[in-house]
């Protein structure tokens, strides 16, 4: 099978870990020992989000006295795709030796007039007690919500229209390379209209719902979205949660995920799946070779019936 594979921002820095470079190199182990046994089996392609790293590089800007102002997240996200696909192209070699594997910084076209410029929800850095993110948001003029017990920064997140590179990418995959990219959802950029001049915007795309176009333009098979939890729950969080192990891509929507977490992920394997009638799982990292194989996870399909 063809396979888009949709890494969490947190695979490579988890919750509560200290941004260091030595601890990123030592997670990567463990996304290599998921991924490889699948790559062994399936064409694959690799996307990645970059939320820790891109909120490192922002507070690092804005705290350069070398800077008349902070480079903007076009630029942050075109860095991070950089350094998260080297750390990943590294480690692939080491595990799949002979394979070519090539890293691509990619660019994802949004509308300028999308809404979501208006309403950030896309969460970026680390998380703050409330005091201190108030206090940085004052200081930098960042939005902030809250992310479980504590509070992070936001960013707008518009919708992926086309990922530019997409033909590079299908020239890549019939050479058969693995191929990385559209990490962090790839550069936001916006189009001219006129003369089809790229501009990049203060933004970070969502990169489960440019997996999701990404998978879809490339005729995959399977987009499997990666995480840090075993399956999608209904009522997560509370007392009554339950594990949601088959879904439709109604029942991913009727179950109004939070705009935070969840729910990019439950979207982007609804539209998949709408829009091709191929599979979609969401599941733990750990168990990415499982919930291919139909043995962990929550597998999405256009037609439970038809299972």
């Amino acid at each position: 099978m063809r396979i888009v594979v949709a890494l969490g921002g947190n695979a490579l820095l988890h919750r509560g870990e200290r941004p260091d470079a030595d601890v990123q190199e030592a997670n990567i182990d463990r996304v290599t020992t998921a991924i490889a046994g699948l790559a062994l089996e399936h064409e694959i392609v690799i996307t990645h989000g970059n939320g820790p790293q891109i909120g490192l590089l922002a507070m690092e800007s804005a705290a350069d006295p070398a800077l008349r102002a902070s480079y903007p997240l076009d630029l942050l996200g075109a860095q991070t795709q950089g350094m998260i696909g080297s750390l990943l192209v590294r480690a692939m070699y080491d595990a799949l030796p002979g394979r070519p594997i090539a890293a691509l910084v990619t660019h994802t076209r949004v509308r300028a007039d999308d809404p979501a410029f208006g309403t950030p929800t896309k969460f970026v850095g680390q998380v703050y007690p409330r005091k201190i993110a108030e206090s940085l948001a004052r200081t930098h003029g960042w939005h902030i919500a809250k992310d479980g017990t504590g509070w992070r920064r936001v960013v707008p997140s518009p919708s992926p229209e086309r990922i530019l590179e997409t033909e590079t990418i299908h020239g890549l995959l019939g050479s058969g390379v693995l191929v990385i990219c559209a990490g962090g959802g790839g550069v936001p950029v916006t189009a001219d209209q006129d003369t089809g001049a790229l501009t990049g915007v203060e933004a970070v795309v969502d990169k489960d719902l440019t997996a999701a176009l990404l998978a879809e333009d490339l005729k995959a098979d399977f987009l499997l979205i990666l995480t840090d939890v075993p399956c999608v729950y209904a009522g997560y969080g509370t007392h009554d949660a339950q594990p949601v192990l088959d879904a439709t891509p109604d029942d991913l929507r009727r179950g109004d995920y939070p705009a935070g977490s969840m729910g990019p992920k439950a979207e982007a394997a609804a539209r998949f799946v709408e829009r091709t009638g191929a599979l979609a799982a969401i599941g733990a990292l750990d168990a990415a070779y499982e919930i291919v194989h139909g043995r962990s996870g929550t597998l999405v399909r256009r037609d439970l019936a038809a299972g």
